[in-house]
C-alpha cells in the first residue's frame, strides 16, 4: 500500500501542506516501511488547473489514500475517479500523519471541503 500526503518539504518530517493542487510536494510513503519518495509538484504554480494535474501525478504513482488538509471539487473528482480514498483536515508532520493513519485515527472524506479556487497565489483562506 502507498499513502500519499501533501507536504511543504521533501521528508518525513516536514509539515503537511494544507492544499493539495497547489502543495510543493506529495510525499509517497510506504506505511510499513517508511520508505518514501518526495514527488515536485509542479502543478504549483499552474494558472488553471492544479488540482486536476495533481491528482493525475498522484493516481500514477499507485497512492490508494491521499492525506491532506483541503481538497477541492476537481481534484477530488479525479482522484474519486482513480479508486483514491481522501482524508482532509489533516496537518502536523507527514510521519506524524501517516502514523495517526496507521492506528485508524483518519475516516475518508466523501466529498471536497473547499472550493476550486482555494490554494491561489498561496492563499489559504
Amino acid at each position: 500500500m502507498k499513502i500519499g500526503v501533501t507536504s511543504r518539504g521533501d521528508n518525513l518530517d516536514s509539515e503537511v501542506d494544507p492544499r493539495f493542487g497547489r502543495c510543493k510536494y506529495f510525499m509517497v510513503v510506504d506505511p510499513d516501511t517508511l520508505e518514501f519518495e518526495a514527488i515536485e509538484n509542479f502543478s504549483l504554480e499552474a494558472t488553471s488547473g492544479a488540482g486536476v494535474q495533481s491528482g493525475q501525478l498522484v493516481a500514477t504513482k499507485g497512492v490508494e489514500i491521499v492525506l491532506t488538509g483541503n481538497i477541492g471539487p476537481n481534484a477530488f473528482q479525479v482522484l474519486q475517479a482513480a479508486g483514491i480514498k481522501v482524508v482532509t483536515g489533516v496537518a502536523g508532520k507527514v510521519k506524524e500523519a501517516i502514523e495517526k493513519y496507521k492506528r485508524g485515527e483518519f475516516e475518508p472524506t466523501e466529498s471536497s471541503n473547499v472550493n476550486s479556487k482555494f490554494g491561489m497565489s498561496g492563499k489559504e483562506e
